[in-house]
């Protein structure tokens, strides 16, 4: 069955984005799960905390969370067209220490979706999103598309999807992503192990990102 792990991009109560993600978990098709993290408790990234106290609880805890989900559902706002700094703060401190990338971010499936106010539906911040997951050696999936446009008349006051064309777009959007997850966790217990029949793990190849300051 597979476990999806959902984080919203925003730490407003009335977000939207929180209230998309919620929606999402109503949807999810059969054998499938989305769970919500939060990442209100994430620090400002910070090296001479890392230096002298490592990584913090909230950042152990979240990196442990998508660890054990088999797909990753970044749902994001979009500010100043391009993309919200509390959540790039948490996928830097994610990405810390650089050696444990891969057994975080590597060949993981993840998705995004976006809702905004605007008009733009969060096209500029999910494009913007593209270059950091292929640092982190994500795998991606291309085979569906939600931005949220005007999203105060796709929402009621108690953040509830009240858009039936936006609802049917989202359950066929997590459909998709949750089919796609669960074709790559197959394809990875199908993998032969280095050495056992000639056969080896590939991998996608991960640039290990730096946090100068």
């Amino acid at each position: 069955m597979p476990r999806i792990l959902g984080v919203s991009g925003s730490l407003r109560r009335a977000s939207f984005n929180t209230a998309l993600l919620r929606a999402a978990t109503e949807v999810v098709p059969a054998q499938t799960t989305i769970e919500s993290a939060s990442i209100r408790d994430i620090p400002l990234y910070d090296g001479d905390l890392e230096a002298e106290h490592g990584l913090p609880e909230s950042v152990r805890e979240l990196k442990e969370r998508i660890v054990q989900a088999d797909g990753l559902l970044i749902v994001t706002p979009e500010y100043n067209n391009s993309i919200p700094g509390v959540l790039k703060n948490t996928i830097d401190w994610l990405s810390r220490p650089a050696a444990d990338i891969a057994r975080v971010f590597g060949n993981r499936p993840v998705a995004i979706v976006g809702a905004t106010p605007g008009r733009g539906g969060t096209m500029l911040s999910q494009s913007a999103w593209l270059p950091v997951l292929r640092t982190l050696g994500t795998l991606p999936w291309f085979g569906g598309r939600l931005q949220v446009s005007d999203a105060r008349n796709v929402f009621d006051a108690d953040g509830r999807l009240v858009d039936e064309r936006v609802r049917s777009e989202l359950t066929r959007f997590v459909a998709g992503f949750a089919s796609f997850v669960a074709n790559a966790s197959s394809a990875r217990n199908r993998e032969p192990v280095a050495g056992e029949d000639g056969g080896g793990v590939t991998q996608t190849e991960i640039r290990l990102p730096r946090h100068d300051s």
